[in-house]
């Protein structure tokens, strides 16, 4: 791919990612969604983040992570559902992922 080509599909991407982000707040008043539908949006965005987690906790690559990594999130997850402080979590995530690597386990 030429640098032009790159150009021109880095704007598009950027013209179609404003135009859909500008299109909700204009479609919102034309729109009325029941309560039902409203929930099950709510819900889906629920359930696709923690898809992403588990995903990005649990494999590198094709295979699977180790141990380590998903005990880090496991201990992230606790804390933060507890409301501990944002660096408590990542700094006793990472120490956890990373104390367990020390004592050797994947």
């Amino acid at each position: 791919m030429t640098p032009l080509t790159l150009i021109l599909i880095t704007a598009a991407l950027a013209a179609g990612t404003f135009a859909f982000r500008f299109a909700g707040p204009l479609l919102r008043a034309r729109f009325t969604l029941s309560p039902r539908v409203e929930h099950l949006v709510a819900v889906a965005a629920v359930v696709l983040l923690a898809a992403l987690v588990a995903t990005s906790a649990l494999l590198e690559g094709s295979g699977f992570a180790g141990f380590a990594r998903p005990a880090g999130v496991a201990v992230g997850g606790v804390l933060a559902w507890k409301k501990a402080p944002f660096i408590v979590v990542v700094l006793a995530a990472g120490a956890t992922a990373a104390g367990l690597r020390l004592l050797g386990v994947p």
